[in-house]
């Protein structure tokens, strides 16, 4: 029995909010399962002492002593790579929208920072460590902040230009029929007017900054040590998870599902944070 063009439609349109729901809960069930996970494995190690002291003596055998050291070593690496990657990267989303907008270099520009997005971070990591061969450096903060922004870099851009992308052309067409150059629309009109989307860009970046372990494996190194120095070598919470996951030391790796814990809620807070603040930035664009 063939079925009516009316009704082939809505039993297709069915089929696809099926499709589309089950999808969804799928995504929603392996996220609450390694939350779960995460939670009923962490939080018991979780300690005061695991986050305000670094490790001690025989820390990797299950003795005293926390991850101060990872989380520290974390946030200076995220923070600076991310600073110096918004250094690059608002410029580029700019120069793409207001002077490359009807040029067709605009869309090989995307189409290599999509390149770059879609490259692994160990590959980056192994570019740096490869320069500092050549170079002479040894592993430090600085290193892995580098190499850090170059991972940071594609991913705030694009999103930087999606969202000045979607900002009313009209905005900046008036602007420029007023007498405004194209500087003056990017600077007055254009960041003004995204600027909850570029907070969002950034804070998107930082959050996959801060929990990449492949590109500091091999420039910033790892230490049990506080960090004092951007040319001393720096830990980081992805691989104090990775190394004390390794070990054959149940204490140990208990910890590592703490450290775990310790990562996921600050890169929760981050996107939290930055749903809020472009909430509230919001109010202040036009629509």
């Amino acid at each position: 029995m063939r079925l009516k063009p009316w009704n082939r439609r809505h039993l297709i349109e069915r089929i696809m909010q099926i499709a589309m729901i089950g999808s969804l809960v799928i995504v929603g069930l392996c996220l609450g399962a390694i939350l779960w996970t995460i939670i009923a494995r962490g939080l018991p190690a979780l300690t005061w002492e695991m986050i305000s002291q670094a490790p001690k003596g025989g820390f990797y055998m299950g003795k005293g002593g926390g991850v101060l050291n990872a989380i520290l070593g974390s946030l200076y690496l995220a923070s600076g790579a991310t600073a110096l990657a918004m250094l690059f990267a608002l410029p580029i989303a700019l120069y793409l929208q207001t002077y490359l907008a009807t040029s067709g270099w605009a869309q090989l520009v995307r189409l290599a920072l999509d390149v770059l997005w879609g490259i692994p971070s160990i590959v980056y990591g192994a570019f740096g460590f490869t320069l500092m061969i050549v170079l002479g450096v040894r592993a430090s903060l600085f290193a892995g902040i580098i190499v850090l922004a170059l991972v940071e870099l594609p991913i705030m851009t694009r999103a930087m230009d999606e969202v000045i992308r979607r900002m009313p052309r009209d905005l900046a067409q008036a602007a420029l029929a007023l007498g405004s150059t194209k500087l003056e629309v990017a600077l007055r009109v254009i960041i003004p007017q995204t600027l909850p989307g570029i907070v969002t860009a950034v804070l998107l970046a930082f959050g996959r900054g801060i929990g990449d372990a492949a590109a500091v494996l091999f420039t910033a190194g790892y230490t049990d040590r506080i960090p004092t120095s951007l040319f001393r070598p720096t830990a980081s919470l992805p691989l104090a998870v990775f190394f004390q996951l390794g070990t054959p030391y149940p204490e140990v790796r208990e910890r590592g599902y703490a450290s775990a814990l310790i990562l996921t809620i600050i890169v929760l807070l981050v996107s939290f944070g930055s749903r809020w603040l472009a909430a509230r930035l919001q109010r202040y664009t036009v629509k």
